[in-house]
C-alpha cells in the first residue's frame, strides 16, 4: 500500500517556520531599518503561498504508487517555484522604488534559500520516516 506525506502536517511545519521568519523580519525591520526593504512582509507572505502550493504539487499523491510520478511532480513544483519567483522579482524591480532594489533583492535572495532548506529538510525527514533505510531496518 503507498504511503502518503500528510498535507496538513507540512502546511502547520510551513505555517510555524513562516512565523517565525516573519517574526525575524519585524525584528530586522525594527532594529536595523536602513538595511531592511519595506517589501519583507510580502516577501514572506509570498514564499509561504508558493511554498504551500508548490509542495501541494508534490504531497497530493500517494509517493509509494510511481517514484517516476513523484520525480516529475517534484520537477514541476520547482519549474513552478522558479518562474514565480522570477516574475516576482522582475515585478518589485520594474514597479518599485530604485533606492529599495538591491535591499529588496538580498531580502529575497535571503528568503528563498531559508525556505528552500526547509523544504529539502521537511521532504527527506519525511521521506526517511515513511521509507526507512535498509540499515536501519537491520538495526531494528
Amino acid at each position: 500500500m503507498a504511503k502518503k506525506i500528510p498535507i496538513r502536517k507540512f502546511s502547520v511545519r510551513l505555517i510555524v517556520f513562516s512565523a517565525i521568519i516573519a517574526g525575524l523580519s519585524l525584528i530586522m525591520q525594527l532594529v536595523l531599518p536602513q538595511y531592511s526593504t519595506p517589501a519583507l512582509p510580502f516577501i514572506v507572505l509570498f514564499f509561504f503561498v508558493v511554498s504551500l502550493f508548490t509542495l501541494y504539487i508534490v504531497l497530493r499523491d500517494n509517493i509509494g504508487k510511481n517514484e517516476r510520478r513523484f520525480v516529475s511532480s517534484y520537477m514541476l513544483s520547482r519549474i513552478i517555484k522558479f518562474f514565480s519567483c522570477i516574475l516576482f522579482l522582475a515585478l518589485y524591480l520594474v514597479f518599485c522604488n530604485e533606492k529599495d532594489r538591491i535591499r529588496f533583492v538580498v531580502a529575497f535572495l535571503i528568503i528563498y534559500f531559508l525556505y528552500s532548506i526547509f523544504e529539502v529538510v521537511i521532504l527527506k525527514k519525511e521521506n526517511e520516516h515513511l521509507y526507512p533505510t535498509e540499515e536501519k531496518n537491520k538495526q531494528a
